[in-house]
């Protein structure tokens, strides 16, 4: 079966069997499969991924922003699927690794000799009481809904002025710096439409920090006072009422917790986020809360099951859930399950690598990079705390082309690369200039 064709209907089918099955064909799922392939290519490998369409999602806060349009951040699943893998367009439903086995919504058992597990993390709307019902209308918006994007700059298009609050949970979510970037465009928007004057900007973070990582809170904290941005630390909002336009939020003092309502007349609202739950209820997860593949930090096998592996969102690796971090860590996985079908030691070691393009206006970005030291780790010789042009026109021209055309054809790139590509970013800025 070649790539092009998602696999047959597979209801009636009893099992099938594969050498390695790569459960989740996002970012991770794809990567992993192409550089795999591209060792050798006689490998039996089987993707499954239920969804038909695979998104850019890094992009998803240009989108928001008004810069690109969703569909730009979109291609079909089956573009994408490496010529030499299969594809089993299913959900999977049921671990079971001491069995080597999975099970699909479909009913078809999978048996495996290894295991990449890589499906991507789970986003929980209902955590927030009344976020289902509002999202989408009445100035309620969120990058992290599929096409939530276009709506939040329709949002921020037809804002008139009044309270705008973004926010961010208390959970691990994908990208930790996107709930600013968007709110540092916004700002920037309110202020060419003229009603940035008449218009108060509030941070509610569930955290104690603007920033998880020390380094940049200095120049992220120069950003929020430039902008006269109300920053509100250990603000987990919890419930929202559409019909007030009140939002509540559960805050921390000490040993204390108060709630507290603060009105909107436009929220952005980043949803609590998690291991899916086939993983949480698997033998796979880690032992107490989390329910993360629980895999070596370094080598990114499993702690238990030696012929599974996990990369991206849904692992335990201690690090931010970016698309940058799965560009490191999948070199070391495929380097590592390589060396163990073959009975010779690991010796890849990912180093918690990863990358946040912190956008801190339309010209301007901070390129966060750091490893699990929280230190940073630049790939250029610059102050990597420095907000600048470059990294603007590397986020928004040079990584979503290096992501199609590189980073999933299994194309392992470094810094030279990407900084040979930069002259011909600001050539596509002077075009639009």
């Amino acid at each position: 079966m070649t790539a092009t064709q998602p696999a047959a209907d597979t209801t009636d089918q009893h099992s099938i069997s594969h050498q390695i099955v790569i459960v989740g064909g996002g970012s991770a799922g794809i990567t992993v499969a192409a550089q795999l392939l591209k060792q050798m290519r006689s490998l039996d490998i089987l993707i499954i991924e239920p969804s038909e369409q695979h998104y850019y999602q890094p992009g998803w806060t240009l989108v928001g922003g008004g810069c690109i349009p969703f569909e730009a951040t979109v291609q079909p699943q089956q573009t994408l699927i490496p010529q030499d893998a299969t594809w089993l367009q299913d959900k999977v439903v049921q671990f079971d690794p001491d069995q080597n086995c999975l099970h699909t919504q479909n009913g078809t058992q999978v048996t495996y000799d290894y295991l990449v597990v890589c499906p991507g993390i789970q986003i929980n709307w209902s955590q927030i009481k009344g976020l289902q019902e509002a999202l989408g209308k009445g100035g309620v918006c969120s990058n992290y809904a599929i096409g939530g994007a276009t709506h939040t700059w329709e949002t921020i298009k037809q804002f008139q002025g009044g309270n705008a609050i973004f926010t961010y949970p208390e959970t691990p979510i994908k990208c930790a710096g996107a709930p600013q970037k968007i709110m540092y465009l916004a700002d920037e928007a309110f202020g060419k439409s003229g009603v940035r004057q008449q218009t108060q900007i509030s941070y509610c973070t569930a955290t104690g920090k603007i920033f998880g990582v020390d380094a940049f809170v200095p120049a992220l904290m120069q950003v929020v006072e430039r902008k006269g941005i109300d920053l509100r630390t250990q603000h987990n909002l919890t419930e929202i009422h559409p019909d007030q336009k009140v939002a509540l939020f559960e805050v921390s003092n000490g040993n204390e917790t108060e709630t507290i309502s603060l009105p909107y007349d436009m929220i952005h609202v980043t949803p609590p986020m998690s291991a899916p739950d086939v993983l949480k209820h698997s033998p796979l997860a880690v032992e107490g809360p989390g329910g993360w593949v629980d895999v070596d930090k370094f080598t990114t096998q499993h702690n238990r099951y030696p012929n599974v592996f996990s990369l991206g969102d849904a692992s335990s690796l201690p690090t931010s859930k970016t698309a940058a971090a799965i560009r490191r860590e999948a070199p070391v996985l495929v380097q590592n399950l390589l060396a163990h079908m073959n009975q010779t030691p690991l010796m890849g070691q990912y180093n918690g690598y990863s990358c946040c393009p912190l956008i801190t206006g339309y010209d301007k970005t901070i390129l966060a990079e750091f490893d699990y030291e929280a230190q940073p780790y630049p790939s250029f010789p610059l102050d990597a705390t420095k907000e600048r042009t470059s990294m603007w026109l590397l986020k928004r021209y040079v990584l979503p082309w290096v992501y199609w055309n590189r980073m999933l054809k299994g194309e392992e790139h470094e810094g030279n690369f990407i900084r040979r590509l930069l002259p011909n970013a600001a050539f596509e800025l002077s075009k639009k200039a």
